[in-house]
């Protein structure tokens, strides 16, 4: 059950009205994870990633991430670790729904991305920056040309664009990071925290723009054939 309930602090009483956060799903679908009112709240001591992180499926498109665990902060000092339902994480398939976004595997001599919460657009940007050298580029920097929203960045062979807006990116958007590129003879990437609306999509599946989407838990998503071959192969492709 979503929606809103009571949290007692399990050191000093106190009653709390606590709803849990919503974050875009790939799909755009605000996802909040469902509380459990059935359980009680338990403090947090120490941190683990089973103890931090829950898997949260979108009721529009069946996805299941893993995303913040919600937590309470009370004013007696003490931090709760609000009840919720775990959703099962499916199976990784080679098939898959041709409606779920792409799945892309990196390279075995890469290590996982470690992905940083983002609260802010500037945590946006910093999360694609490490996102790039996690890819391989070691170079990144502001880009030299503004684009019409959002902030550039570039490092070698790539124009990247940070869309950290609250409505997805459009055509015009993508038409403009990727005429930024062919100018710079690169390879233009995107990443939205709103998503893209489907015109958007198929203007880049046509210019072969990477598109990735950005969820708060700061873990890029790509969303596009050309953004799964960019994780496949890093900035050696």
């Amino acid at each position: 059950m979503s929606g809103t309930m009571a949290v007692r602090c399990t050191e000093c009483g106190r009653e709390h009205e606590y709803a849990a956060p919503a974050y875009p799903c790939a799909c755009g679908t605000p996802v909040a994870p469902p509380l459990n009112r059935r359980a009680a709240p338990t403090r947090v001591t120490h941190r683990t990633w089973e103890g931090d992180w829950v898997t949260v499926r979108c009721g529009s498109c069946g996805r299941a991430d893993q995303w913040p665990h919600p937590e309470l902060g009370c004013s007696c000092g003490t931090v709760l670790r609000v009840p919720v339902i775990s959703a099962a994480r499916p199976p990784t398939t080679g098939g898959g729904d041709p409606g779920e976004p792409p799945v892309a595997e990196p390279t075995a001599s890469r290590a996982a991305f470690r992905p940083v919460t983002i609260r802010t657009a500037r945590d946006a940007v910093t999360t694609v920056a490490r996102y790039l050298r996690w890819l391989g580029h070691q170079d990144i920097r502001r880009a030299d040309q503004r684009q019409p929203h959002g902030i550039g960045l570039a490092a070698r062979g790539v124009v990247v664009r940070v869309h950290p807006l609250v409505e997805p990116a459009s055509p015009r958007d993508v038409e403009c990071l990727w005429l930024t590129a062919m100018a710079a003879s690169c390879d233009g990437v995107c990443f939205s925290l709103a998503g893209y609306t489907d015109d958007a999509r198929d203007r880049a599946d046509g210019l072969g723009v990477a598109l990735f989407v950005l969820d708060l838990t700061g873990t890029p998503q790509p969303v596009n054939a050309a953004a799964v071959g960019l994780v496949a192969t890093g900035a050696g492709r």
